[in-house]
């Protein structure tokens, strides 16, 4: 079994590879970007949408104000990409806006940002997975009715992919990563060209549509907050800016300028699609509703609605329609690196969420394990818990959009607000100290910058939680104490167990329990029960009995006559058991041996079968693996376990014959010579 499953984890894994190769791992520019900047630049694919889908509540005449929320999305991209450029280089070791907010506001402060962006990364991947099985179930109708399987069985295939390592993955994505971004920015400059230079109209496949409001005669104060949500929403094209800056030790030497130059391009280039996007899609007349009332709201030019057969195009793919014209080779490559990069674009939680969960073990607030690097050097157990939370997430959700999409960005937002506040007490702590003109100007506007950024991050987060708290938001403000104070708890346990085994001056290493007491358990007198009291003997306890629990008296009586004819030079106890248990009578009987002599040890030596296949494992051991588990949590009681192999497991044909009782050979011999050149035989 432990070959097939070393086979297995070879074909999907690849080879082990050398802590000494972590170096070869390592990213440079062209493959950063992608790894990193795919959730920010897949964005576009959905941001833009969401907006007028909000907008479109109050019917197509709030159009007009999408515009504005797109500049206004822009104005506070901007300030975030300039914000993490400070971030990047005051603190490139990985921790991101953890480190920023616990070194400058404290751990609370920094496990907050923590649980915020945990709980932000397994959305990323719940939110982009699920949009990219829309954009492929608009042309195969099969995993349009099954949403929730597709995407799972997509997640685990991305979680197979980064289980490889990061520069495996990172290769793997960036030839659709790039081929996404040519062809959107191809979309909008052809478009751009046709609209401006020649002059000519583009027509989406929903321009001649109108919308049915849902909501009229909005007061003012209700038209206000329905435009802040339409931001709130549109605020989703910022999702992964903070993936750099937790992902900096993966670049190249020099890490820090690499990870600001990868920054600043990832922010150019989804500000330039984003504005594109919903610059093209309002000149071509896209009109789109709330997925659950698109059949009744969306009208035809005779006023009839779509009715439930007609499947709503994303924004995308009507752009590329109006543009290039539907069914043209340019509309099928667009609609298809969408898709794609939708279920790439969750490749940058699987690098964010496995670093932040390492950074978070080595500080004693996660599970240790979760700092251990796998077999490519990834950290392959955050990697697996990532897809488990996702694939509960879609499962739970139906791969629904949104319903998904009112959970996210609130936990992305408390990260850019703390980090952003904790920079400016960074630049202010260090300028009580720098007397250098350049760097104290440099550091001015460094604070400058995160300072303005604190205020829009703030502001937009107060937004969020205004307008989506109601229809979603609401479990991520609870899961996000929920995982802070499972934190807190992690490291109360760890910090309390390292009090209890820390060495005290009081405590003197070489002092030796009074006396051993060993105990041999036996079921049957078989070759494993003489192993055992040969290996018992041989550590020269105090005190040395075998100990049987007497179920049916006649085999009871047997194992003693057995015994006794044999001469085993070890007394025999029997345990009654009027009611046929095993583990208990034993319990008992050795803590009556502590209860007698509490400053002894006594030592249980347990005989087991050692199998080689797995079904074997259910027929053999169970009670030991039962006492064992039992006997543990007993003070002053050590466990031995004796193996004896069996054949299935013996892999080295032609081994000699394990020692036993009685024998008269050795198990095994080695041939030395000595000083004087003598062949010696030990």
């Amino acid at each position: 079994m432990a070959k097939v499953t070393d086979l297995v984890k070879r074909l999907l894994v690849g080879r082990a590879l050398r802590s000494g190769q972590l170096h070869e791992q390592l990213l440079p520019k062209r493959i950063a970007l992608p790894v990193f900047a795919s959730d920010a630049l897949s964005s576009v694919a959905y941001a833009p949408q969401e907006i007028l889908v909000i907008l479109s509540l109050a019917g197509v005449s709030f159009y007009t104000y999408s515009p504005w929320i797109a500049l206004a999305v822009v104005v506070v991209m901007l300030t975030v990409v300039a914000s993490y450029r400070q971030n990047v280089h005051a603190y490139p070791s990985g921790g991101g806006d953890y480190e920023v907010a616990s070194t400058n506001l404290g751990k609370n402060a920094g496990l907050t940002v923590a649980s915020a962006l945990l709980v932000d990364y397994v959305l990323t991947v719940a939110v982009s997975v699920a949009n990219g099985v829309d954009y492929v179930g608009a042309t195969i109708p099969f995993v349009g009715q099954h949403k929730p399987a597709v995407a799972i069985a997509i997640v685990i295939l991305l979680t197979v992919v980064n289980l490889r390592g990061i520069r495996e993955s990172g290769a793997a994505f960036a030839i659709p990563t790039y081929a996404f971004m040519i062809s959107v920015i191809g979309l909008i400059c052809w478009g751009g060209f046709r609209l401006l230079v020649l002059g000519e109209d583009l027509q989406a496949p929903s321009a001649q549509f109108t919308i049915e409001p849902e909501q009229t005669d909005l007061t003012a104060f209700a038209a206000a907050f329905l435009i802040l949500r339409a931001f709130s929403t549109g605020c989703a094209a910022l999702t992964g800016v903070e993936a750099i800056s937790n992902g900096v030790p993966a670049f190249r030497k020099p890490k820090s300028k690499n990870a600001a130059t990868t920054l600043l391009l990832m922010g150019l280039v989804a500000i330039t699609m984003f504005g594109g996007i919903i610059a093209l899609g309002l000149a071509s007349g896209v009109k789109v509703a709330e997925p659950s009332v698109v059949a009744e709201d969306l009208l035809r030019p005779d006023g009839t609605p779509v009715g439930p057969d007609y499947y709503q195009q994303p924004i995308i793919s009507q752009v590329a329609d109006a543009v290039f014209g539907g069914g043209s080779l340019p509309f099928v490559v667009i609609s298809a690196v969408t898709a794609l990069i939708l279920f790439l674009a969750a490749n940058t939680a699987f690098n964010g969420f496995p670093v932040l969960g390492s950074i978070l073990a080595q500080d004693r607030f996660l599970p240790r394990q979760l700092h251990t690097r796998g077999d490519r050097l990834a950290f392959s157990n955050g990697i697996i818990i990532l897809a488990l939370g996702a694939c509960l997430l879609l499962w739970g959700f139906q791969a629904d959009v949104s319903r998904l999409l009112n959970l996210y960005i609130v936990g992305v937002f408390v990260s850019f607000t703390l980090s952003q506040t904790g920079m400016v007490i960074h630049w202010t702590r260090h300028l009580k100290t720098e007397t250098d003109l350049r760097l104290r100007h440099q550091m001015h506007r460094s604070r400058v910058i995160n300072a303005f950024g604190a205020v829009m991050t703030g502001m937009v987060l107060i937004v969020v939680l205004l307008t989506k708290f109601l229809v979603g938001a609401w479990i991520v403000v609870i899961a996000m104490p929920v995982l802070f104070l499972m934190m807190k708890g992690i490291r109360r346990h760890y910090d309390n167990v390292a009090a209890e085994l820390e060495l005290t001056e009081e405590l003197d290493p070489t002092m030796l329990p009074a006396r051993n007491h060993a105990i041999v358990l036996v079921s049957k007198l078989h070759k494993p029960t003489m192993r055992a009291i040969a290996y018992a003997r041989a550590t020269r306890p105090s005190t040395l009995e075998a100990v049987t629990v007497g179920v049916e008296g006649e085999e009871a009586d047997r194992l003693r006559s057995e015994w006794e004819r044999r001469g085993i030079p070890v007394p025999l106890k029997m345990l009654s058991s009027p009611y046929r248990e095993i583990t208990q009578p034993v319990l008992d009987y050795v803590k009556t041996l502590r209860r007698r002599s509490p400053r002894d040890v006594v030592t249980v030596f347990i005989p087991e079968y050692v199998v080689g296949h797995w079904w074997e494992h259910l027929l053999h051991n169970q009670s030991a693996l039962r006492l064992k588990a039992r006997l543990l949590f007993k003070p002053g009681v050590m466990v031995t376990s004796v193996p004896w192999q069996l054949h299935s497991s013996d892999r080295l044909k032609g081994r000699p014959e394990p020692f036993a009782p009685g024998s008269v050979r050795r198990p095994w011999h080695q041939t030395v010579k000595d000083e004087e050149g003598n062949i010696r035989t030990s």
